[in-house]
């Protein structure tokens, strides 16, 4: 099978992995143009369980969630660079801005978001914690993101 999978596919690997009472992170992101910081942020994610699956926001939503000119990395493409990582189980496109209703299906054990974000702030902490799971707030590698790199790519000066 390969990596990129749908979301029904998805649902079926999680439940494969709870009956086998195997450990399911998940995280989600854009992941537009993928860096040094995107690949430790996953090793460290897989490292929390058994397998890691990456929700990957489509075209459509990344445009909606980064504006204009974005995304640099067509949504295709995206999927097999993340599917191409080792420590990447699976990837699935989602379409909608929030990745909430694909965390309420899923109920990961591990939900996982870089610590950019608050760990009140992480969409789905309340459903996962509330069943049982936990939400990891992994460190950043400082001065590496996609935006970043964008800027210094179009020229313009460090803020």
């Amino acid at each position: 099978m390969s990596k990129n999978v749908t979301h029904e596919q998805l649902l079926s690997i999680r439940r494969t992995l709870q009956d086998a009472s195997q450990t399911f992170v998940f995280t989600n992101g854009c992941f537009d143009i993928l860096h040094r910081g995107h690949v430790e942020y996953l090793r460290q994610a897989r490292a929390l369980g058994d397998c890691l699956a990456v929700g990957l926001n489509d075209d459509k939503s990344v445009h909606a969630l980064k504006g204009p000119g974005r995304p640099i990395v067509a949504q295709e493409d995206r999927a097999a660079l993340l599917a191409a990582l080792q420590c990447v189980s699976h990837v699935c496109i989602f379409p909608e801005k929030s990745v909430e209703s694909l965390v309420n299906d899923l109920l990961p054990d591990v939900l996982v978001k870089g610590g950019d974000y608050a760990q009140k702030d992480i969409v789905g902490r309340e459903i996962v914690e509330a069943h049982g799971g936990r939400v990891c707030a992994l460190p950043l590698w400082q001065g590496l993101s996609s935006s970043d790199l964008i800027d210094r790519i179009r020229g313009l000066p460090d803020e």
